[in-house]
């Protein structure tokens, strides 16, 4: 199963969840749709007493959650219990709340979106910007951010057409990264204080535009060059970093200073929540 994990938003109030694509299905987190619903201080106690209320009345309505990680409050990956639309839907009968109704549509408006998007790849570009708006990025940050995940996209298919196996991408990209930047992936994340955000989501607009100018550059050489065995592959990763490591040592030297920045998007993106990934394959 190709998970996602994503918070979606119902009047302000965080839900997280995670969007199975082999089934093609959301997940919700049950504690969340609880504490919506209940506006319950202890929204975990009160799925407890509701767990133990349905058993003994004989109802199945939870016999089918299953555990799923999702980031806690406090960062970590935690197994949490989640429901399927449908699921959700019953147990939602099982909880008074004047709000039920309206999450219900809620669920299914979110369920629809997801649907839209995967027959229109544009409205997922579309939903990706309202996101990045409301995290307040700047419009020349998203601009570039946009351009930068079709980049990557023409990588990644020129990588598959290549023969290189989904498994192998992050090593390239490692060697890309690390080409242009001096440093590998995880080094990048930790220079930035990072954890599971994304790393191009905490770029600057100067370091996305050299990313971008190292796949794009390795994309190009790949197609000229038509490399045939992972090992090929390396060595054209290794050129297209190279040219966005000259064009890095061009504009530092120019500049007295690096363009590779320590900060994260929360230390400039003021007001606004960790940003979370919004990757588009």
């Amino acid at each position: 199963m190709t998970k996602k994990n994503q918070i979606q938003l119902f009047n302000d109030r965080k839900v997280r969840t995670v969007w199975d694509s082999d089934k093609e299905e959301w997940y919700f987190s049950v504690v969340d749709v609880v504490g919506v619903l209940t506006d319950s201080d202890n929204p975990r106690r009160y799925l407890s007493d509701l767990k133990r209320k349905l058993k003994k009345e004989g109802s199945e309505v939870y016999e089918n959650i299953v555990q799923l990680k999702l980031k806690s409050a406090d960062g970590k990956m935690r197994l949490t219990d989640v429901a399927t639309t449908e699921q959700m839907f019953r147990l939602i009968q099982s909880i008074p709340s004047p709000k039920a109704e309206p999450f219900k549509q809620w669920m299914a408006q979110v369920a629809a979106n997801r649907i839209d998007q995967m027959q229109d790849p544009e409205l997922s570009i579309e939903q990706a910007v309202c996101d990045y708006r409301r995290l307040g990025y700047s419009e020349e940050w998203i601009n570039q951010r946009i351009r930068s995940i079709e980049t990557r996209k023409m990588l990644t298919d020129e990588w598959k057409r290549g023969g290189v196996k989904d498994w192998q991408y992050a090593t390239l990209t490692d060697i890309v990264t690390k080409q242009w930047s001096d440093m590998t992936t995880k080094e990048y994340k930790q220079h930035k204080r990072l954890r599971k955000e994304s790393l191009r989501d905490n770029m600057t607009n100067i370091e996305l535009a050299l990313n971008m100018l190292a796949e794009a550059s390795t994309t190009e050489i790949s197609k000229q060059r038509n490399p045939k065995t992972f090992s090929q592959h390396t060595n054209v990763a290794r050129s297209g970093g190279d040219v966005a490591k000259a064009a890095r040592n061009e504009l530092e030297s120019r500049l007295g200073h690096s363009v590779i920045s320590s900060d994260k998007s929360s230390d400039y993106l003021m007001g606004a929540e960790s940003p979370r990934p919004i990757e588009r394959k």
